[in-house]
């Protein structure tokens, strides 16, 4: 009896489910085949190997990479302080530490250079005392990329921080282990898939930034200009680069979602 059921709910999709599915699925890739077909496939390796290109890739990934840096050494004890502490107002800290998950990036460009600009609140101080300005430097762009990226870092650790079983922490707790010694050698290794997902999605949103670099750290070509800034560049003076830019930065996409498309079922299970 129980087997006919799931064999039966599990069987053909409704007509009335199935063809708006469709279309969902045809509006989701269409647009990406698109990119595919309209790629300049004769000329690809010359244009992929050619210096701006690889002028744009370069920064971003150092960028990327410093600001994924940055991201696991601020976010992943505030992952800890949301999901361990015991704090007034937890909840809304939360809502606030996710704000730039649902701020356009352009917003929260305008934020930093509000804080963080040569006349802002904090920026302004920085360069009266040490002759240091962050915005339309390298520095910049890491910030930038790390402002908007950090949210995704800070779910996924806090996801598997409550998801961890405590006991193995209390027993460590029980043996004598400091709560740092604890941290380091029970909680951060049971913890490891969820701050390792967190960590490529964190990478691949700072990868993907162009509102929050372009309004913070400016698009000066060879020095701020990122993949995304190139592509927004090219599409006025070759659309043909545009494209490829597209492709390298469609294919880092794929790359990230496959790496963690076994721990995402298998989180669904």
């Amino acid at each position: 009896m129980v087997s006919r059921r799931r064999r039966s709910t599990s069987g053909r999709l409704p007509l009335v489910l199935l063809l708006p599915a469709l279309f969902g699925l045809a509006f989701l890739l269409v647009p990406l085949i698109g990119l595919l077909v309209r790629a300049p496939w004769s000329t690809l390796p010359s244009r992929l190997f050619s210096a701006e290109v690889w002028t744009a890739l370069r920064l971003s990934l150092v960028c990327a990479t410093a600001a994924t840096v940055l991201c696991l050494l601020l976010g992943i004890p505030l992952a800890w302080l949301l999901a361990r502490g015991a704090l007034p107002g937890r909840g809304l800290i939360r809502a606030l530490v996710t704000v730039p998950l649902v701020l356009p990036p352009v917003v929260g460009g305008v934020a930093l250079l509000l804080v963080l600009g040569r006349r802002g609140l904090i920026g302004e101080r920085l360069d009266l005392w040490f002759g240091f300005s962050l915005p339309f430097t390298i520095a910049g762009v890491i910030v930038a990329e790390a402002f908007v990226a950090m949210p995704f870092l800070v779910i996924a650790v806090e996801g598997a921080l409550r998801a961890a079983d405590p006991r193995y922490e209390e027993a460590a707790a029980t043996l004598g282990a400091g709560r740092w010694l604890t941290f380091r050698r029970v909680t951060l290794p049971s913890i490891a898939p969820g701050v390792m997902a967190g960590a490529v999605l964190c990478w691949a949103r700072a990868l993907g930034e162009f509102g929050a670099t372009i309004t913070f750290a400016g698009n000066l070509p060879g020095r701020t200009t990122t993949m995304p800034l190139a592509v927004y560049l090219a599409l006025e003076t070759d659309p043909e680069v545009a494209v490829v830019l597209s492709l390298v930065l469609l294919l880092v996409s794929v790359v990230v979602l496959a790496s963690l498309r076994e721990r995402w079922i298998g989180g669904l299970r």
